[in-house]
């Protein structure tokens, strides 16, 4: 077998890498009949953005570290980035799992 021709790609959005991320991403459910506040930060101290309806589904892009929040689904540290600037606590979000389900914030 030979190689003709090598292509390197850049991690850019061209349609199949778009398509593939899309794919991949996961929506995860807000408690039931909460409405919840979201934060330009993750954390308490932040100002709240807006409010998520009761019956919301969110995608995770990445979590971090922040005020320590007590909802429906436990005690957690962890804030979920759910939109560019936005984060909800964890606590409020059923993953199906007690620590990290997305990578860490940069």
């Amino acid at each position: 077998m030979s190689v003709d021709h090598v292509e390197q790609t850049t991690g850019g959005d061209d349609e199949q890498g778009v398509t593939a991320r899309a794919a991949a991403l996961r929506y995860y459910s807000v408690a039931p009949g909460v409405s919840l506040n979201v934060r330009s930060g993750p954390g308490t101290g932040y100002p709240t953005v807006r409010t998520l309806p009761a019956g919301a589904k969110v995608p995770i892009y990445c979590q971090s570290p922040g005020t320590k929040v007590t909802g429906p689904y436990g005690t957690s540290s962890i804030w979920d980035n759910i939109d560019n600037g936005e984060y909800v606590s964890d606590a409020y979000i059923y993953t199906g799992a007690d620590g990290y389900v997305a990578p860490r914030c940069a």
